[in-house]
């Protein structure tokens, strides 16, 4: 009876026709048990509604049908001892239930997830539709994730390239949706694979893209090498990384923490120096990964000029301008000593580098320098300090040196900070030896490129 709702509403009979509007009142008041059905009537007529007419002329008849399915996964969930909280990548996932039972975690999931083979009849049209009814219900956005990658995975089988491009952007229409936290940042990355074979729409492949990128810091390195597309002139998807720094970076530096962006810069040192070795890499590409984070990203920049040296290796043909755009993306004060007097030995690299590093360790020598006179100063002036107060309160009866708290001992207190001063003294004397020999084997390397050209040039004295 029920089906025959829709049939009368689709051709819009005549209620003038004899027993028609006694056949609407029939099917309406069908519909009003549809709270009584059995599972299997819901899962059937479902099946026959989509299978007979179009969704869109369904008179709200499937929505009320799909509400009833929503409330009743609800309710069954609700009534599970051990509802699902977390990402099924996540430790709280997989141990939720009990961390010493596999079988108690193996019942406790089929009992969440056992209605998704009889949800497979429907199209991705209902999907959609029973899905927003599940989240506007209260549903666990991870048991729903978890329903659209089965989904997926189960109708791939089986149906065209047309269906196929329809269910993935479906899946990621509505992930999109739900909880971020509600799908493993390495199912995204599956999901995203599989559609690049597809011409999926491209709004649904930005929203894709967004999800990902917004969880950047949980990526891996295996994760981002992604093959280019066919016939695009670089082994992996460059252009798919730098979208997915922008989009990691979309809310504003101030939005992340401390950590995500050393993470990132981790993730990015480590993919940089993957794509380095690509002969078919455009230094322009190069130069918008090696410069895509904020300098506070890095601690430290001796990966990222490793990466750089295996590209200028590789591209040996660069032009000096071009070289030096990609090494605007170093920063000299960032990188070690050794690391230093590696780039000005190094050949592949302009010579203006080799000043402008050798300009960073002046400055920071004299910084420190500076410092440590101020400490010296300091430490002088502590110690006499306390002597003097020491001798104005020592006790006559048995000489003892006592301070106002009674309970610094001065002479160890200066010992300690003399031992501080001695050994940044030992670190500076290191850091003018690193600096002259750096100074003398840059003024050759410099010779030996400008005696080609007749004459020579002198370096400045920066180590003085």
């Amino acid at each position: 009876m029920s089906l025959l709702h829709c049939p009368v509403n689709f051709m819009e009979i005549d209620n003038a026709i004899s027993g028609i509007s006694k056949l609407q009142e029939q099917t309406e008041k069908s519909l009003e048990e549809i709270s009584y059905w059995t599972w299997s009537e819901l899962l059937v007529a479902l099946k026959r509604w989509q299978d007979l007419l179009p969704v869109e002329s369904s008179s709200g008849v499937i929505q009320r049908c799909l509400d009833s399915l929503a409330g009743r996964l609800v309710l069954a969930t609700e009534t599970s001892p051990c509802p699902s909280t977390s990402s099924q990548d996540s430790p709280g996932f997989r141990f939720s239930c009990d961390t010493n039972s596999t079988k108690s975690l193996k019942t406790s999931l089929s009992r969440a997830t056992w209605w998704f083979d009889d949800l497979l009849i429907l199209s991705p049209f209902l999907v959609e539709m029973v899905v927003k009814s599940m989240v506007a219900q209260k549903l666990d956005h991870v048991i729903i994730s978890r329903f659209l990658l089965y989904y997926q995975k189960s109708k791939f089988c089986a149906a065209t390239p047309h269906e196929r491009r329809k269910i993935i952007e479906t899946v990621i229409e509505t992930l999109y949706t739900l909880e971020g936290s509600s799908v493993s940042c390495k199912s995204l990355f599956q999901i995203l694979r599989v559609s690049m074979t597809m011409n999926i729409n491209k709004s649904t492949r930005n929203k894709l893209e967004s999800m990902i990128g917004s969880r950047l810091d949980e990526s891996t390195l295996d994760n981002l090498l992604v093959p280019s597309a066919y016939g695009a002139n670089y082994l992996y998807d460059v252009n798919l990384v730098l979208r997915l720094l922008k989009a990691f970076f979309r809310g504003g530096i101030s939005q992340l923490s401390a950590l995500q962006l050393k993470k990132v810069a981790s993730l990015m040192d480590l993919y940089i120096a993957e794509v380095a070795p690509d002969p078919r890499l455009k230094p322009s590409k190069f130069q918008a990964l090696a410069m895509a984070l904020p300098d506070s990203a890095r601690d430290s920049h001796d990966e990222l000029y490793g990466a750089v040296d295996m590209y200028l290796q590789v591209h040996a043909g660069l032009s000096e301008e071009e070289k030096l755009k990609i090494c605007c993306a170093l920063n000299y004060e960032k990188l070690s000593a050794e690391v230093c007097i590696h780039l000005a030995q190094n050949i592949k690299f302009p010579a203006k580098t080799a000043v402008q590093v050798l300009i960073s360790q002046q400055c920071q020598l004299k910084s420190l320098l500076h410092g440590t006179n101020n400490y010296s100063a300091y430490t002088d002036r502590l110690c006499t300090s306390t002597e003097v107060r020491s001798k104005g309160m020592k006790d006559e009866a048995n000489g003892q040196v006592e301070l106002y708290d009674g309970k610094l001992d001065v002479s160890s207190d200066c010992s300690k900070l003399r031992a501080q001063l001695q050994g940044m003294q030992w670190r500076v004397m290191e850091l003018e030896k690193a600096c002259r020999k750096m100074q003398t084997q840059t003024a050759k390397i410099i010779k030996s490129r400008l005696s080609g050209h007749g004459h020579t040039r002198s370096l400045p004295r920066l180590c003085s």
